[in-house]
């Protein structure tokens, strides 16, 4: 009995496309587009995309067989038969994409995503956490050191500079900024990315799992990203994190990653800071 019924899914998936087939599945089961894109976390205009098969409109072929899979698990298909008829479908039609496959992709699980308010709890606790550094550096300083800075108050300001134990004072005058630093890319969900540089040669191509990091080369012409997912990317910059290269919304290609290009991209996204600086 079990046989016939595989058998009927078989046939049944012959005769109508992939987009048809889930586009009846979710019409039975009365979901929108929207309630589909809302448990998922696809773009809507992706799931219409698939439902029409409008394969040109979608950021490529891993994620298209990956939209589709989450769909069909969102209607009650069989990912596994949703993604080979797709994938014979992109073979037909000659869509080859610019990324090959990855076996396993899926997109994100909404509920393995952390909720927003435990980011905020954090925040609020590394700056506690750093206040309270701050205070208790201050409460064991010595007689010496307050000393030292009675005095240096006394001096000008050159001599101020030029005998300020403080290092940090010196880089705050310092108007020029750092070009240079180690890049480091952590995903926080799973992302399929490609780094390559100037001339376009590859230097990284493949899927990376939650917590997994990639260290951009050091030495590497203008290295660039292309990724659907930006918004599942936490960058930084000698340990220092910098904004986001783009949200979900929209695949982003020949964004520079090297320290200079981020360092730039950020103060030139911020103009108050430029401002502040002034």
């Amino acid at each position: 009995m079990a046989e016939e019924t595989n058998e009927d899914e078989n046939v049944e998936l012959h005769l109508h496309s992939t987009g048809e087939l889930l586009r009846r599945a979710r019409e039975q089961k009365n979901l929108s587009l929207e309630d589909v894109a809302k448990k998922t976390r696809i773009p809507q205009r992706h799931l219409a995309s698939i439902e029409c098969g409008d394969f040109e409109a979608l950021p490529g072929r891993t994620y298209a067989i990956g939209f589709a899979k989450s769909y069909a698990r969102t209607v009650g298909l069989v990912d596994a038969s949703i993604g080979s008829q797709l994938r014979a479908e992109m073979d037909e039609q000659g869509h080859a994409a610019y990324q090959p496959e990855v076996s396993g992709y899926a997109p994100a699980n909404p509920s393995s995503i952390p909720p927003r308010y435990l980011a905020w709890t954090a925040a609020g606790i590394g700056i506690l956490v750093l206040v309270g550094y701050l205070v208790w550096r201050t409460l064991i300083l010595n007689p010496g050191d307050l000393t030292g800075i009675a005095d240096s108050e006394s001096a000008t300001p050159m001599e101020t500079v030029s005998r300020n134990p403080n290092p940090q004072n010196v880089e705050n005058l310092d108007p020029t900024p750092a070009t240079e630093g180690t890049v480091v890319l952590t995903a926080t969900e799973p992302i399929w990315m490609k780094i390559y540089d100037a001339e376009g040669k590859r230097l990284f191509e493949n899927e990376m799992a939650a917590g997994d990091t990639f260290t951009v080369p050091a030495e590497a012409d203008n290295p660039q990203i292309l990724t659907g997912r930006p918004d599942a990317l936490t960058v930084t910059i000698d340990g220092q994190v910098v904004p986001q290269l783009g949200t979900a919304e929209r695949t982003i290609k020949d964004v520079g990653v090297s320290a200079a290009a981020l360092l730039s991209r950020g103060k030139a996204s911020n103009p108050a800071a430029d401002l502040s600086a002034d």
